[in-house]
């Protein structure tokens, strides 16, 4: 029965990802229909990312209140009727008030489902699972695609999303027995409930840890790192490496296959390997790939080095979340990694963008410095890290 609950688990992971890519994937239809400027998508994507900050910082409140369990069944449930509101949206303002629930939806489950896998799952169960979130951002474009190619619009697109999301929460709140189970195997019913009716930290307890501070700018940066790399990759192979836009855009989502083919192996490799280890080695190969971008040796190498960047990136996010638990202990990790998510997000929110000021009033020639800067940065802070708890 156990194993049954690590499915929904996985299932739940490819539900994270999937509804991630629709925006971008729709919205070249959507924008012409609302009559709206192109760049209305940063409007709506940014209402998201706020509520997705807001509801991390929340996850340890919630979660000791609800469990893991019913936070992931309702935080499912909530994006699900999120994304059916986009499908019913008539304009781009109703699209906002539907992105609130999106994003507050999204937050608190992620948060929740990484620290649950981190605290009673073996590490390479952490990497398997952000693979099969990699896999939902793939499918879900697939799923808008097919929609927009059968005539049936980015309306259809989201249904459908909403609907298979639907589905999955309802399974998720049959399986809430099972969540139950797991947890009474790894601590009796007393240490359960005091866990419960403990006091939730405040974000000033929280950064007052020992090392929490640097793990918070290690995701920070790794997130400002990984997703410049996806918005801006491409347009560096063609402003910078002369790389046609169609070639540039198919080699700007090796950076992504990348990243969720070496998650899949990168399960295999924790058995042999710590996460410091993986952590340590995947640095290392960013840092190749963007001196391999650096070096004036051509098309080749550019591409090169993104895909090697890609597969550096690949152990870093999960492996830093399952060792939250270790280093300060399973009864804080959950508030830790709430926040955590919320400096990711930052990162991811904010960082990207100011790339793209850089490019255009500097030179898109500087995205590879721009991703080592982030690098050195990340490496700084997980070494500082290591010595502050001598794990």
């Amino acid at each position: 029965m156990i194993h049954l609950l690590l499915a929904v688990i996985y299932l739940a992971f490819i539900s994270l990802g999937l509804p991630d890519s629709l925006l971008g994937s729709a919205w070249p239809s959507m924008y012409p229909e609302f009559d709206v400027p192109v760049s209305m998508a940063g409007a709506v994507s940014m209402i998201v990312s706020v509520g997705t900050i807001v509801s991390s910082l929340m996850s340890d409140r919630i979660t000791k209140r609800l469990g893991t369990g019913l936070v992931t069944a309702l935080s499912v449930s909530m994006t699900a009727v999120a994304l059916f509101g986009f499908s019913i949206s008539g304009s781009v303002w109703q699209l906002m008030l539907w992105a609130v629930p999106y994003g507050l939806g999204a937050g608190s489950v992620d948060a929740a489902l990484n620290n649950y896998v981190a605290i009673h799952y073996a590490s390479r169960h952490m990497s398997w699972l952000h693979c099969m979130w990699g896999v939902g951002a793939v499918t879900g474009p697939y799923i808008m695609g097919w929609a927009l190619a059968n005539d049936g619009g980015w309306n259809l697109g989201y249904r459908i999303i909403s609907l298979i999301q639907i589905a999955l929460s309802a399974l998720i709140f049959l399986s809430l027995p099972l969540w139950k189970k797991k947890a009474m195997m790894n601590k009796d019913a007393d240490a359960i409930a005091e866990s419960r009716s403990e006091k939730p930290l405040s974000l000033l307890e929280i950064v007052k840890i020992d090392g929490v501070l640097q793990i918070l700018l290690m995701f920070f940066a790794y997130c400002a790192l990984e997703a410049t790399a996806m918005l801006w990759a491409s347009s560096y192979m063609v402003l910078h490496a002369n790389i046609d836009a169609n070639t540039a855009a198919f080699f700007a989502s090796m950076f992504f296959i990348g990243l969720t083919a070496g998650r899949a192996v990168n399960g295999f490799l924790t058995f042999r390997f710590t996460d410091t280890q993986m952590i340590r080695t995947g640095s290392v190969l960013i840092a190749i790939g963007g001196v391999l971008m650096l070096l004036p040796f051509g098309k080749v190498m550019t591409i090169t080095g993104l895909i090697v960047m890609g597969i550096g990136c690949a152990p870093i996010y999960p492996c830093i979340i399952h060792t939250t638990p270790v280093l300060f202990g399973a009864e804080r990790s959950q508030a830790i990694i709430g926040v955590q998510m919320a400096s990711a997000y930052v990162g991811s929110c904010l960082m990207p963008p100011l790339f793209g000021l850089i490019a255009n009033h500097i030179s898109a020639s500087l995205f590879p410095l721009y991703i080592l800067f982030f690098l050195v940065l990340m490496v700084i802070m997980h070494e500082i890290l290591i010595k502050k708890t001598k794990s």
